[in-house]
């Protein structure tokens, strides 16, 4: 029996014309097999069934670049079914076709079979060579924020830079996420949360170890590196130049001491020197005064001071006394908060200790919080001042643990309450209807109310959102300004006594770090951008130097060197932008065949509309387990996964506080990957679910070593753009280094809202943002709290305003879109889909139409439909007899479809790093036999072309170029320069409470130099006038009896600058007995030389000069008075004038 029906489906085949058939006056409500025996007497004849077919299949294989246009809404008929020839010079030109007999017994469709589309069935489909399928491309791609992302060799957008560590996928870095780095003149420290690495700077340009090397996942390309042995996250470190030491300071409250320049063996993990217990909670930042002392922060306000001389003893102390140096940092503790609180009342904020700088040109230290500053003297750790962000001087006398949430008052607005009670009026009348409006109309009352309802806890839970003007980060600028950065992208300067001087904003994302390197300043955004401010906060550049947020800035090795939070470690030159940048481009781009990789996978896509339905195990094996033999990447999108008003509702809600999820969508994750045989072939890498919408994705475990940085969005397009039971999610993730995104979507319903539709597309397409899977912890990745703020759409690219769509190399959008048939009669459509007439169908498309016009979909393509219309069908009906036959009788369409968009700017183009995702379609089928829902379920096969660059192999071009280049090498040497400056002095000496002006001289006519003075050591002064071995203190720092001040600032042109340098006493009163100072640690009474380096830059040089200057104190025997002394002061006295060295 069966075998006779299907012999009569291909004798109805054979027999349809070329021509619009004549409509009888019955239609065809029952299956195509009931009717085909009106067609027996034609069944030997060969026709074209369709126009589109006699295109469609034939003998010659369909390049991938085929395509047809609807780039001109007055395009002819003929003109979009003529696929594009690739030889043809003109792009208006149309490639020839061969008009040919076509053997429909080879492709026959089985009507209520397996399969509807390619000619074959389950497996069988698989064996069969694939050929790509002509392609419609939608118009108005070409422009906006529909045109192409720009991809080169080399972005040029940005200088050229030095991939030290390229961006690792987040899935391997698990355990491992850098927090934060810093460098000292030959090595790259970074912190992780398992410990620290390091990086020498003479290793820069070596090869990675590649896949299957000594390194872990995630670091195959990155430059060689060692690591230290296990230890708790790191959250900060700085550098101690005088003892050659890295501090650094951890989640456990212990701050550890590391050696520079250890000789490292690649089978050892190296090991911390002195650590000691610091605090209770975290050591949130960390820095070295003027004088050597270690100040720590961490949370709740707390301030400790770590003394030089405790250290310095801790230090000298052999291993195995590990134990007592420990103890002798912690009794030493000097706890600022403890000493500013009086009676419970304290003088600063308790607010988290974020970032702690050192003004070593004044010798302060200041202490960030979020909304306020204290300002302490370095030398003595006396308060100065406390001030909030808009520079105002706080008192702070009211109790610490006063209660300022007692009374909350109502901040509702009068008009919010307007709206509301003109919402609860419209409800209640609407109320007293509801027993005759029935309950699709209660649950459309009940939505309205819910979307409300989410709008208005969304816009009050704003109110108690921490202020946007929080400050993130701090730096010292080389002319002696202090530069604070908000998480609202508010750039302040203040002066070293803390008053605010000006404001700017160049960027409106939040700022996370600065760094400052001469007449610039770097300051890193949570968009990823960088930008370079000069001295009076100019912007000079800007460009995206990563695609995360930028969480660390450093300067090392001439370079800047930013962190993202993703672990990518980039190094720009300090002059760029600058003419070497285009040579340097220009360069690296030449060799691009030697770094370029190319790949091929396909991805299959299916999309269904499930009517909160369940699909058996046979159903998704036919929708998805019989394609995927050769499949790297399987995405799932599904609407109506669960429906109804309470749960719509109910989902808003969950989603204002960042849950989403059902068990029912969670059943249909777990049976879809049975079917993919998930586990043993695929891996679940993640999904996200707004109310009925769905989407997952499964990667070949083969393939998953190149395939992460998942991260999801849901945009709501239902009621008040609240409720999701129309909207969008999506995913998007890196495929070998480049950016794809998927959109499953369930646009408005109804024939006539094809407007509405059109209205969502470019509603989720200009608003979907991505962020990380709820999943994941963001601490993890060490970003600061402004890095977590949800961004707006342009934060991806914010130089262009571009979508995170816009800027994906590749997107499909899939899933219920909802366009009809238009201008056809549900008994024509269903005449037309019996005889499989559907070229004359896909002239009724309403989404075919709004693509030509350029209203939707701008610039995507879809492979040719050769399946009948999936809506609307009675469940448990196969084959086309299924059509809804009830009152409604609704019309036939192709509801659910897969469209997507690749690199190419133009058909011809080909896979290189210029286009670096160029796709074809081989499979776009219906699966007829699937009977579960009213939507038939798609699926869509592509092959895809992918171009990478192997970072490892392109890091050392990048090296050699720099080396063998002459033009770039005279750039590197002009960058040495330094302006010729003089001082006044070589040799200064002081007798107690002397001062003497060190004058600094700047030679030249043209060029500002910068200046900074630091303490190379002091020495003892014996009776025999022989002085002992200099020792430094911790960072270079001057010992408390010697202010400098200032040490550091800039010099213009032809300008002398005087430095006070002064003798002060330094002793506590309680540290005196007698008048004899008694603590161990305390200055002593011999005669005492340092020696100052004088160090000069130029605005960007890569080098220093430094003049020397020898300082003695001559003690001068008398007893120390602890009580105050006036004002005056005699002079020091000067030998000679120094010369650079």
């Amino acid at each position: 029996m069966n075998e006779r029906l299907e012999e009569d489906d291909r004798t109805a085949l054979a027999g349809i014309s070329n021509s619009p058939p004549h409509r009888k006056a019955q239609y065809y409500g029952q299956q195509l097999r009931t009717n085909t025996g009106t067609h027996h007497k034609r069944q030997h004849q060969l026709r074209k069934h369709s126009l589109d077919e006699n295109r469609i299949i034939n003998n010659h294989p369909v390049s991938k670049n085929s395509v047809y246009f609807g780039s001109t809404p007055n395009s002819s008929d003929d003109e979009e079914f003529y696929p594009y020839s690739t030889t043809t010079s003109a792009a208006g030109a149309m490639g020839s076709m061969s008009d040919h007999h076509v053997d429909y017994q080879q492709f026959s469709q089985r009507i209520d079979g397996t399969s509807v589309g390619d000619g074959c069935s389950g497996d069988e489909s698989q064996r069969l060579p694939q050929q790509p399928m002509p392609e419609f491309m939608g118009s108005g791609g070409g422009v906006g924020i529909f045109k192409v992302p720009n991809r080169a060799a080399m972005n040029p957008s940005r200088p050229p830079c030095l991939e030290l560590r390229p961006h690792p996928l987040r899935e391997t870095q698990v355990g491992k996420f850098l927090r934060t780095i810093a460098s000292t003149e030959t090595q790259l420290w970074a912190g992780q949360e398992s410990g620290v690495r390091v990086w020498n700077h003479s290793d820069a340009y070596k090869p990675g170890t590649g896949v299957g090397g000594r390194a872990q996942r995630g670091d195959e390309d990155a430059a060689p590196f060692n690591e230290s042995t296990s230890t708790s996250p790191t959250i900060c470190m700085t550098v101690d130049k005088g003892s050659k030491l890295v501090y650094s300071g951890h989640k456990d409250g212990k701050i550890r001491s590391w050696k520079m320049d250890l000789q490292f063996t690649d089978d050892n993990y190296f090991k911390e020197g002195l650590y000691w217990q610091a605090h209770r909670g975290p050591v949130l930042s960390m820095e070295i005064s003027s004088y050597g002392d270690i100040w720590s922060g961490s949370e709740n306000g707390v301030i400790r001071v770590w003394p030089w001389e405790a250290v310095e003893k801790s230090l000298s102390l052999s291993p195995e006394e590990k134990h007592i140096a420990s103890l002798l940092v912690e009794r030493s503790v000097i706890d600022l908060k403890s000493q500013v609180t009086v009676n419970g009342v304290c003088s600063i904020s308790s607010s988290d200790v974020k970032c702690l700088l050192s003004d070593n040109a004044r010798a302060k230290v200041w202490a960030v919080g979020s909304l306020s500053f204290s300002l302490w003297d370095a030398r003595t750790r006396e308060l100065l001042k406390v001030f909030n962000v808009e520079g105002q001087t706080e008192n702070r006398t009211e109790n610490r643990t006063e209660n300022r949430t007692e009374n909350r008052v109502d901040t509702s607005s009068p008009q919010d309450q307007a709206v509301e009670d003109e919402m609860n009026v419209k409800l209640v009348s609407k109320s007293k209807k509801d027993k005759s409006q029935g309950f699709l109309q209660r649950s459309r009352n009940a939505l309205m109310g819910a979307a409300d309802a989410v709008r208005r806890v969304a816009k009050g839970a704003g109110g108690f959102s921490e202020d946007g003007r929080r400050t993130e980060a701090i730096v010292l600028a080389a002319d002696g300004m202090i530069w604070t950065g908000s998480s609202n992208g508010l750039l302040i300067q203040w002066d070293g006594n803390g008053n605010r001087l000006q404001e700017f904003t160049h960027h409106p994302c939040g700022i996370l770090c600065f760094c400052s390197y001469g007449s610039r300043i770097w300051v890193g955004y949570v968009s990823g951008m960088v930008q370079l401010l000069d001295l009076e906060g100019n912007l000079i550049a800007g460009w995206v130097a990563h695609n995360g947020p930028v969480i660390k800035l450093v300067v090392g090795n001439g370079c800047v060197l930013s962190l993202a939070t993703h672990g990518g470690i980039r190094a720009w030159n300090i002059s760029s932008p600058a003419p070497m940048d285009c040579i340097l481009r220009s360069e690296v781009a030449e060799r691009e065949i030697m770094y370029t990789r190319l790949e091929n996978i396909k991805i299959l896509v299916g999309s269904w509309n499930v009517g909160q339905g369940r699909a058996s195990h046979d159903a998704l094996m036919s929708w998805l387990g019989s394609a995927v033999s050769d499949v790297g990447i399987v995405v799932v999108g599904l609407q109506e996964v669960e429906m109804g008003a309470g749960f719509l509702a109910m989902s808003a809600a969950k989603e204002t506080v960042g849950l989403e999820g059902s068990a029912i969508g969670q059943w249909w994750q777990d049976h879809i990957g049975k079917a993919l045989d998930e586990g043993s072939t695929f891996e679940r890498v993640g999904s996200r679910q707004l109310a009925g919408l769905m989407i997952a994705i499964w990667v070949r475990k083969t393939l998953r070593t190149h395939v992460g940085d998942l991260d999801v969005s849901a945009v709501a397009c239902g009621l008040g753009r609240a409720i999701g039971n129309k909207g969008g999610v999506g995913l998007r993730l890196r495929v070998f280094d480049r950016i794809m995104c998927f959109v499953n979507c369930h646009l408005a319903a109804h024939l006539e809202a094809v407007n509405r539709r059109n209205a969502d597309f470019d509603h989720i397409y200009r608003t979907m943002t991505f962020t990380r899977s709820s999943n994941l912890n963001n601490a993890a990745a060490g970003v600061s709290s402004a890095a977590q703020m949800l961004r707006g759409p342009n934060a991806t690219n914010p130089d262009e305003g571009r979508p995170d769509l816009a800027e994906a190399d590749m997107v499909i959008f899939f899933g219920d879109f909802n366009y009809r048939l238009f201008g056809i009669s549900y008994d024509e459509a269903r005449d037309f889909v019996s005889q499989r007439s559907f070229d004359w169908l896909r002239e009724k498309d309403q989404l075919r139409a709004e693509m030509k016009a350029g209203r939707v979909f701008q610039g995507m393509r879809e492979a040719l439909i050769r399946f009948p219309p999936t809506y609307k069908f009675e469940r448990g009906k196969a084959g086309l007899g299924g059509y809804d036959s009830g009152e409604k009788k609704r019309i036939p369409a192709w509801c659910d479809r897969i469209l997507y968009r690749d690199n190419r700017a133009t058909p011809t183009e080909e896979c290189s790093l210029e286009c670096p995702v160029v796709a074809s379609i081989l499979q776009y089928e219906a699966r007829m036999d699937v009977t579960e829902s009213d939507h038939k379920p798609v699926r869509c096969k592509f092959d895809v072309d992918i171009a990478h660059v192997d970072r490892s192999v392109r890091r050392q071009e990048f090296g050699k170029i720099l080396q063998s280049n002459d033009a770039i090498r005279s750039n590197l040497e002009a960058l040495r320069f330094v302006p010729e400056t003089t001082v006044n002095t070589n040799r200064i000496q002081l007798q107690n409470q002397d001062t003497f002006n060190l004058k600094i001289t700047n030679r030249s006519g043209e060029d500002m130099v910068f200046f900074h003075i630091i303490c190379e050591g002091q020495s003892i002064i014996n009776k025999d006038e022989v002085a002992s071995e200099y020792r430094p203190r911790g960072s270079l720092g001057f010992p408390r009896w010697l202010e400098v001040s200032p040490a550091a600032g800039m010099i213009n042109p032809d300008q002398v600058v005087e430095i006070s340098i002064h003798h002060e006493d330094f002793h506590m009163t309680e540290e005196f007995a007698d008048g004899v100072p008694q603590s161990w640690w305390s200055e002593d009474n011999r005669d005492k030389e340092v020696i100052l380096l004088v160090n000069i830059r130029g605005s960007c040089s890569t080098e220093m000069k430094t003049h020397r200057v020898h300082v003695r104190h001559c003690y001068s025997g008398n007893p120390i008075n602890p009580e105050p002394k006036g004002n005056g002061s005699r002079r020091g006295t000067s030998y000679q004038k120094s010369t650079m060295m």
